[in-house]
């Protein structure tokens, strides 16, 4: 009687969050990984490091050393990104090497490539051209193939999957409206069943779509919307609801073609508008049987798909930016000193390092998970949101190194595209803010709770038996995880039971012991705010960062074990641990603050905060890790080399570099990476300078000079001198950035400068000096300064 009591006043009160049909699809979709973990607030490290971790096998890496870095070779990514054109070798490459088709059973004559390899493959072109990476990923991700390969009848598999491998059907898929973006289920396109003159049933669709990634050239549209069946010809009855099916480009009353301009490298982007386009209902996805379950499909697939592209482009940012920062800040000198030697720049750099090691760690360990049958939905949710947003304070952090070689554009510049190009990934597959506001912690808290969803459906079934039984689970976990919470709490964790791993078990421990406040406070969250829990984003959002970051520390873990523990990469691990675990402190802080005027409001903030912290606000532990982190990027080898990844580095000869005619020829990523190897060789030569002046063996001068000095004392060899003058000659190429005429900054061959005014006010100056006017065709348009 008591627990039936209960449940009424549950289901009268609506104590637990309502859960819509497209909610409970997405709630149903995918598997609990080790989000559940964390929510169970007793995580098991030792299981989650038996796990298997991805690795590429032999033809996945063929494919990367080969086929990819050729198709990088024969693009110029500023070439593509200032003409927004493809060069047509690497159009014919992209289809004959197999690039559609990742996807794809070899059956079908795909490459059936790891979700791993797919995700490296992507992250490595993402970081090369954003512009040439969408005719990949589109392809490769929730579209026509995917959907097709686990939901199409028979008849479309052998006739659409050959034909996507070969790049015949290029896709895109249409989901987002204007007034249908991050809440895509509420999309207006609709479908109506009817049957032709001849008795064919077919589909009569009206829509609208925006944003569509590839729409542009795509000749092959999976196209979402909600389905109208009044006379019930399929079957499903009158509403089947969300359908998606296929839609040929040509298909009379289907207008695409025009362009939007995304920030940054303009990738081939626009609207698809449908006005009365007719389709056989044969072209459903699925056929008539899987009329109405469009949604359904989109959330299983997305239920793992959202941390494979995405993450894979962020993952691509946060190398380049960690590859081009680090070699310039070596390259760079200022104060008689390289820059990569200067405290505040290295803040910079370890962080970009750091986070280097921790996002590639996020992504080979989801990765793992799909590979091994896992689809969970809330991680790949927290990647995509989590790993984009890391991507672009990367990005920053390069810019903030770099400076004005950042910020000047042209050629030459390695990491500006990047940054202006971040909000995209911020902004597509779910805008971050609606995806840490509702989807990491409104799904997480639901499906990874031990008993919530089960409570959920008892209410909802008014089911007492499970309920009962649910209810009792619960309790039972809150009474033993506050013991627990206690306990670690009083002894900052050392009561938890973790792997003993040198230099990272303290870390563990932390982890563990930020896990049961979180399942703690997710049970107070559900228990006193309940159903209005969509309504608290902000609390909502808070508990998601405690989340995502503890759920990257553990990545980050995960990848120093999988690796066998490499010593020298102990402190990034440190790193990324120590400014995880800041991050999850800073969101407890947050949620305490955010509870509510109430009793258990009032315990958090006084208990609560003044408890001892799981790490402090501003990791004191950083700054100790900071000079040894940052090194690892301003360093040629192993290190720097699995930090930077995959990524495509032009290949060249340092003493090619010595002719004029090839240094001119040389731009972007070649020549700072030449000069970076320059100055690298030729350190040894220049520390034996430098300490002939502290010797007064040479006259102070500048570094040439001395190097004259020193060459004639024969303190240096003209071999030595030769590795100095190319590390100068390079290093200043490196740091130049790109100067172009009127007639190139303005695109037009007429514009030129001429002098202008007189100059009454500005004695002792020529008018030619001081002013120039700007001509077009003979004339005057505006006076400039020059």
């Amino acid at each position: 009687m008591v627990f039936k009591a209960i449940m009424n006043g549950l289901i009268k009160a609506k104590a637990m969050p309502q859960i819509s049909a497209t909610e409970r699809q997405a709630l149903e979709a995918g598997t609990v990984w080790i989000d559940g973990q964390v929510f169970s607030g007793k995580p098991d490290f030792a299981k989650m490091f038996a796990e298997p971790y991805s690795k590429l096998n032999q033809r996945e890496r063929d494919f990367i050393d080969g086929p990819v870095q050729q198709l990088c070779e024969m693009c110029d990514p500023h070439e593509i990104a200032t003409t927004r054109v493809i060069p047509k070798n690497a159009v014919d490459f992209l289809a004959s090497a197999g690039f559609y088709s990742f996807l794809i059973p070899q059956k079908f004559g795909g490459l059936e490539f790891s979700a791993n390899a797919i995700s490296t493959i992507m992250s490595v072109i993402t970081a090369h051209s954003p512009l040439l990476s969408t005719l990949v990923v589109i392809p490769n991700s929730l579209g026509a193939a995917e959907l097709i390969k686990h939901y199409g009848t028979q008849g479309q598999k052998e006739h659409y999957l050959p034909r996507l491998a070969s790049g015949e059907y290029l896709p895109c898929f249409g989901l987002t409206e204007p007034t249908a973006g991050s809440d895509a289920a509420s999309i207006l396109a609709r479908g109506v069943v009817f049957k032709n003159a001849e008795g064919k049933v077919q589909i009569k669709l009206n829509f609208r779509k925006r944003y569509i990634t590839l729409a542009p050239v795509a000749n092959l549209i999976s196209l979402a919307f909600k389905l109208h069946d009044p006379d019930n010809l399929l079957g499903k009855g009158a509403e089947p609801g969300i359908t998606v099916a296929l839609v040929h480009r040509g298909t009379p009353g289907l207008e695409m073609g025009k362009h939007h301009q995304p920030i940054g490298d303009a990738f081939y982007n626009g609207p698809i508008i449908g006005n009365d386009v007719v389709i056989d209902a044969d072209e459903i996805i699925g056929g008539a049987e899987c009329a109405g379950q469009g949604w359904r499909m989109l959330m299983e697939q997305l239920a793992g798909g959202r941390a494979v592209s995405l993450p894979a482009g962020a993952v691509g940012g946060v190398r380049a930016a960690a590859a081009a920062s680090g070699a310039y800040a070596r390259v760079r000198q200022q104060f008689g000193m390289p820059i990569a030697e200067m405290e505040g720049i290295q803040e910079k750099l370890a962080e970009i390092a750091a986070m280097a090691y921790l996002s590639e760690a996020a992504r080979v360990y989801a990765l793992s998970a799909l590979d091994n049958g896992e689809q969970p939905p809330v991680v790949s949710a927290v990647w995509k949101a989590y790993l984009t947003e890391l991507s672009r304070e990367q990005a920053k952090n390069a810019m903030d190194v770099m400076a004005g070689a950042g910020v000047m554009q042209g050629p030459n510049n390695v990491i500006g595209r990047g940054y202006c190009s971040a909000p995209v990934a911020i902004t597509v597959e779910g805008a971050n803010i609606m995806t840490r506001s509702l989807i990491t912690f409104g799904q997480g808290a639901v499906r990874c709770h031990p008993y919530a969803f089960k409570i959920a459906n008892a209410l909802e079934a008014n089911d007492l038996p499970t309920f009962s039984s649910a209810l009792k689970g619960w309790i039972g976990h809150m009474v033993v995880n506050t013991s627990r919470l206690v306990g670690l709490t009083l002894t900052r964790g050392y009561l938890a039971s973790t792997p003993k791993i040198d230099g990272v078990t303290p870390y563990l421990r932390k982890l563990a012991w930020a896990s049961s406040r979180y399942s703690f406070l997710t049970d107070m969250a559900l228990i006193t705010v309940g159903g209005k829990l969509k309504a608290r984003q902000q609390l909502t959002g808070h508990f998601a960062d405690a989340l995502g970051w503890q759920l990257l520390a553990i990545s980050t873990v995960r990848r120093y074990v999988a690796e066998g523990e490499i010593k020298e990469d102990l402190p990034l691990v440190q790193y990324a641990c120590e400014y995880a675990l800041a991050k999850v402190q800073k969101a407890f802080e947050s949620i305490y603050s955010n509870f509510g005027n109430n009793a258990v409001g009032f315990l958090l903030r006084t208990v609560g905060y003044f408890s001892l912290r799981v790490n402090p606000l501003v990791g004191s532990g950083l700054d100790r890790l900071v000079p040894t982190v940052a090194k690892t990027i301003t360093k040629s080898g192993a290190q720097q080399a699995r930090i930077t990844g995959d990524l495509y580095l032009p290949k060249f000869n340092l003493a090619d570099l010595d002719s004029d005619e090839v240094l001119a020829n040389t731009t972007g990523v070649k020549r700072l990476m030449a000069a970076f190897q320059a100055v690298q060789e030729a350190e040894v030569v220049q520390m034996k300078v430098m300490q002939a002046r502290r010797s007064k063996l040479v006259d102070k001068g500048s570094v040439q000079e001395m190097a004259e000095a020193a060459l004639a004392r024969g303190i240096i060899t003209a071999a030595d001198k030769k590795l100095l003058d190319r590390a100068n000659r390079l290093g200043l190429e490196a740091i130049m950035v790109d100067e172009f005429t009127p007639q190139e900054f303005f695109g037009d061959e007429s514009v030129t400068y001429a002098p202008g005014f007189e100059c009454a006010n500005v004695p002792n100056v020529s008018h030619e000096v001081a002013h120039g006017a700007m001509v077009k065709g003979g004339e005057r348009l505006r006076v400039v300064n020059s």
